[in-house]
């Protein structure tokens, strides 16, 4: 049996394989555990809960305060909100636990279940394994203490939290937004409302699209994993630049005022070029994936800024940042944490950061992303090996070394395994797109020869 836990929570089809029976029964594993390791401190715990618009959260919600409350913990149900928002409210509630019920980009069938930790942490791998120890102790028919009369949890609404939110995002920035035209892309999901008030809170002129969720259209052709609609929209408007979130807004992508494309990796560059200019930068670092393009490592070298480089996942970049007490990190895929602002990525966040940036330098969007060029990248997936043997065979070191010598400087090999599939994906970025291509299909081969 696989572990439930992913890199950020644990995911699947909405009452297929995340049925509410499993709902109910990790959030009272989640109060044991964290009851067990101290959390509470004694005191009657608090839990803030919220979900995305997706229409399978309405029941996944009930199981959850449910199950918090039949295990003893007062629960404040704040609603639709994006999951750094949930985080925020942990945090600045005092609360002992956050629930969000969403599975951020994925199609809207699918649903998620992620935790937070008092001060809005996402959970240590070691507090989710004894999660999920627990949970299925109890799904084996292991009895446990249930609270009753007093001791149950009592279950509030806490509308509070959108204004709360909005105004913790609007307060963090260094300049307002008077005078530009944004276009925001809420992905019909949890950020259709938060994103544009605080965008209009901060005075800019606001166009929406994506913003009308119905429970069935999240994501569904359109937020971060779909930037047509929006960079038709930003060209139709004359606007400054565009905002799109993926269906929890952990996430931001931007288009510019000609409606190209600016991915997490230009974000990043902007907003590090920026928080160094004002002495925010701390330790001069910027925490990133091996995913990212070489272009972004070859421009921090130039602006003089440290690049750390962690496994692919906004997890391992929190992790890193923690460690050595650094302010800016994040993913190409547009997951950018502002450690002194937010415990986990957020995407209503950045690209408020990101529209200020244009509005302090008043320099166009597409100027300020040009600090780095994206180099292309060419990735093929070689099914049917032995993936655990990558690091291990002397023929596909051999290999690889060759192929670094011949891209130079300015080019690199990354292969890496697949986490859920029997597959190796090999990726070769190069200032040449012919010369990329003809290295991957060589590696690709290599791969094949090697662990077929």
């Amino acid at each position: 049996m696989g572990r439930l836990f992913g890199t950020d929570g644990v995911r699947g089809v909405a009452n297929a394989d995340l049925t509410a029976e499993m709902a109910l029964g990790l959030s009272v594993a989640a109060a044991h555990v964290l009851a067990e390791a101290g959390t509470f401190e004694g005191h009657r715990p608090v839990a803030v809960v919220g979900r995305d618009p997706r229409a399978s959260g309405e029941f996944l919600e009930a199981a959850v305060v449910a199950g918090l409350a039949s295990a003893g913990v007062d629960v404040l149900r704040v609603g639709v909100l994006p999951t750094p928002a949930v985080a925020y409210l942990t945090g600045s509630l005092g609360a002992d636990l956050g629930v969000m019920l969403s599975a951020s980009h994925n199609p809207m069938p699918d649903n998620g279940i992620k935790f937070f930790v008092r001060g809005g942490h996402k959970l240590a791998d070691e507090l989710e394994d004894r999660i999920e120890t627990r949970y299925r102790e109890h799904a084996s028919g292991e009895a446990w203490n249930r609270p009753t009369g007093a001791g149950v949890g009592r279950v509030k609404t806490y509308d509070e939290g959108f204004d709360n939110y909005v105004e913790h995002l609007t307060s963090i920035l260094p300049n307002r937004l008077d005078g530009l035209k944004v276009v925001i892309d809420g992905a019909h999901g949890a950020a259709a409302r938060v994103s544009p008030e605080a965008f209009a809170r901060a005075g800019a002129e606001v166009v929406t699209i994506g913003a009308a969720p119905d429970g069935l259209n999240i994501n569904d052709d359109c937020g971060s994993t779909h930037l047509a609609g929006l960079r038709a929209a930003v060209v139709e408007h004359g606007a400054d630049l565009g905002i799109a979130h993926d269906g929890d807004a952990d996430r931001c992508l931007a288009v510019d005022a000609a409606g190209e494309e600016v991915d997490g990796d230009q974000i990043l560059a902007v907003l590090a070029l920026g928080m160094k200019e004002a002495g925010e930068l701390r330790q001069n670092t910027v925490v990133a994936t091996v995913m990212s393009n070489l272009g972004f490592k070859l421009a921090m070298r130039r602006e003089g800024i440290e690049l750390l480089q962690t496994a692919v996942g906004d997890r391992y970049v929190l992790e890193e940042m923690k460690r050595g007490g650094h302010s800016l990190g994040g993913e190409q895929s547009g997951h950018v944490i502002v450690l002194d602002h937010a415990t986990t990525g957020d995407g209503t966040l950045t690209g408020l950061l990101l529209a200020a940036r244009v509005a302090a330098t008043r320099k166009p969007l597409a100027d300020l992303a040009s600090v780095m060029e994206r180099l292309p990248q060419v990735l093929i997936n070689v099914p049917d090996v032995d993936k655990s043997r990558v690091a291990t065979s002397a023929d596909l070191a051999t290999a690889v070394a060759d192929a670094e010598r011949e891209l130079g400087e300015t080019g690199r090999v990354l292969l890496r395994p697949s986490g859920t599939e029997p597959l190796v994906r090999v990726m070769v970025e190069a200032a040449d797109i012919e010369q990329a291509r003809a290295v991957a299909e060589q590696l690709a081969d290599a791969v094949k020869s090697a662990l077929g």
